[in-house]
């Protein structure tokens, strides 16, 4: 697979209005990037701000584009996955409509079917949001 991947609807289970994604820059077996950019649309967006719920989807969903990444490439099913628990979440600033973020994850840990990640959100080479995340795969 080529970066940038343009369509990612097969990497990932949500659809719209929830997709928080929409280019995956890069995916190894630790680091994934993506990039989004904020619609007016958005159902996250509130006075032309992307509020902070719409920032752990973001950064959860770049953990899902990882996950179909890689299940992709193993020719295997994109599963269903969800948050098992958020910690040290901090957001710094909100980004406006027409912002472009880039969300890094990091993979920490894998036991079983969870997977232990850091993820951040930069602005302009801005760090506007961090988190540790367990994201749990399965229904």
């Amino acid at each position: 697979m080529n970066f940038p991947v343009e369509d990612i609807t097969d990497l990932i289970p949500q659809k719209h209005p929830v997709v928080m994604v929409g280019k995956l820059l890069f995916a190894d077996e630790t680091v994934t990037r993506s990039s989004f950019i904020v619609q007016p649309t958005n159902v996250f967006v509130k006075n032309s701000s992307f509020q902070e719920a719409g920032l752990m989807e973001n950064i959860a969903q770049t953990a899902a584009l990882r996950a179909g990444y890689k299940a992709q490439t193993e020719n295997s099913k994109v599963e269903n996955g969800y948050i098992g628990s958020v910690s040290n979440f901090e957001v710094f600033e909100l980004p406006k409509v027409n912002d472009e973020l880039i969300t890094e994850v990091v993979k920490q840990d894998e036991v079983f079917n969870v997977t232990i990640i850091t993820g951040k959100i930069w602005l302009n080479d801005k760090l506007i949001a961090s988190c540790e995340m367990k994201v749990c795969a399965g229904n």
